[in-house]
């Protein structure tokens, strides 16, 4: 049987589940599945009703607003990167319509960075693809963003350049012609770098 929010809250005491719930019967299951990625998307929404969610999709920043406008969820996971905006504002959306939402970021583009912006806007949680659906049940019912994890190894000279890009790039609030200004670097260069994954 897959681990599920029944086994989750089993697990845990009744005061750690979301604000408090007394009861399975209380608990509201309502999550939105954000990524324009609609293979992971799918899979991950039926993963996700499979373990007790009731989900929807949106494939765009846009499509997102409009869901949370329409019928805020208690949970959502985010994709970071999409044609329309970013998951950021997904998130910031969500909290401010509903302060006791749950929402992860999930992504292919992670950096320390992000995860502390992501962490500043309100995210629980912040995880790298391709993440299971056990994962992704853990972090939202954690209700905590934990700081990153400490490197076992030195970190590569490309993931610290990465890195000092990605930190420089959030703190000119994703401004490209900022970012470049600052780094001393041609634009599409810099546009090259951030559409690439992280380096190991």
């Amino acid at each position: 049987m897959p681990f599920g929010v029944e086994q989750w809250i089993s697990r845990q005491s009744i005061a750690s589940a979301p604000n408090g719930i007394g009861s399975l019967d209380d608990f509201d299951r309502s999550l939105l599945v954000v990524d324009r990625d609609s293979l992971f998307s799918n899979r991950l929404a039926a993963a996700l009703s499979l373990r007790g969610f009731t989900v929807r999709t949106a494939m765009s920043v846009a499509g997102a607003l409009e869901a949370i406008r329409m019928a805020p969820p208690a949970f959502a996971v985010v994709d970071l990167r999409f044609g329309d905006g970013n998951g950021f504002d997904v998130i910031q959306a969500l909290t401010a319509e509903r302060a006791d939402a749950r929402g992860v970021i999930v992504t292919d583009y992670g950096s320390i960075a992000t995860a502390v912006m992501a962490m500043k806007i309100g995210a629980f949680d912040y995880l790298s693809k391709p993440a299971s659906a056990e994962e992704v049940v853990i972090a939202l019912m954690a209700g905590r963003l934990d700081p990153p994890s400490q490197h076992e190894t030195p970190l590569s000279a490309d993931r610290v350049r990465w890195e000092h890009i990605q930190r420089i790039y959030e703190a000119c609030e994703r401004n490209l012609s900022e970012t470049a200004r600052q780094l001393d670097m041609h634009r599409r260069t810099l546009q090259r770098v951030l559409s690439k994954r992280a380096p190991r």
